[in-house]
C-alpha cells in the first residue's frame, strides 16, 4: 500500500460518525447520520427533513423541513428548526388559470425572542382587485404577527409548518372574497434571541 493511501485510510479512521437529531418540539427524531473529525466543523451544518417524517401522511412529502446543527455531545449532534419551504413542483400545481396569487413576506419575532422570516400564499377561486389583494396581505400580517408574539418559537414553528396558523389566515380572508387555499410556503430563522448576528454568523462565531 502507498503512502497516501495508508494516509487516506488513517484520515478516514480518525473520523467519527454522528447522530443528527431533530429538536424535541419536531419530535427529537434521528434525522440522518454524518462523518467527521472534528465535532466543532459540524456546527452550522444544516440538514433537510420531510414533514411526512412527522407526520406519516404522505402529502406532507411536498414540504421540506431544514434543521441546523448547534451543539454536540457525545455522537449526537442536537439541532434547531432552520426553516421549511414547499417543493416546487407543489407550488407550481397550486397556479390556477382565473385566479389571483397573493404573497406576503413578513419578519416576526417571537415571545422568546427568536427573529424569522415568513412567506405565506394565498389564491383565490376568482381574480380579485387590488383593494382586495391588500386586505387578505394585511391580514397576513396581522394573524403572523400576533401568533409571534403570543407564542414561543417551539410553539410558533409547529403551528406554522402544521398550517395552523394560515388556518386562521384562511377564515378570516374568506370573509373578502372566495379563497381556494392559503399556505405558509417558507419560513427561515434569522436570528437568536439577543443575538444581533445571523444564525449562520452565530453558528460560526
Amino acid at each position: 500500500m502507498s503512502k497516501e493511501a495508508r494516509r487516506v485510510r488513517d484520515r478516514w479512521r480518525a473520523k467519527s460518525w454522528y447522530d443528527i437529531v431533530s429538536p424535541s418540539y419536531f419530535g427529537g427524531k434521528e434525522i440522518g447520520r454524518t462523518l467527521s473529525g472534528d465535532p466543532k466543523s459540524l456546527i452550522g451544518r444544516v440538514f433537510e427533513d420531510s414533514l411526512y417524517t412527522y407526520t406519516g401522511d404522505p402529502a406532507d412529502q411536498r414540504t421540506k423541513l431544514f434543521f441546523q446543527i448547534t451543539s454536540v455531545e457525545g455522537a449526537k449532534a442536537s439541532t434547531v428548526f432552520k426553516g421549511h419551504e414547499y417543493g416546487r413542483d407543489y407550488l407550481r400545481s397550486l397556479v390556477r388559470r382565473g385566479s389571483t396569487r397573493i404573497d406576503g413576506i413578513f419578519d416576526v419575532t417571537t415571545k422568546d425572542g427568536y427573529r424569522m422570516r415568513v412567506s405565506i400564499v394565498a389564491f383565490s377561486l376568482v381574480r380579485v382587485k387590488a383593494s382586495q389583494e391588500t386586505a387578505v396581505r394585511e391580514i397576513m400580517r396581522k394573524i403572523v404577527n400576533e401568533k409571534a408574539k403570543t407564542l414561543n418559537f417551539d410553539q410558533f414553528a409547529q403551528e406554522l409548518v402544521m398550517e395552523m396558523i394560515t388556518r386562521d389566515i384562511y377564515n378570516e380572508a374568506k370573509k373578502i372574497f372566495p379563497i381556494r387555499q392559503v399556505g405558509a410556503r417558507k419560513s427561515k430563522l434569522i436570528a437568536l434571541p439577543g443575538i444581533e448576528k445571523t444564525v449562520e454568523e452565530a453558528a460560526v462565531a
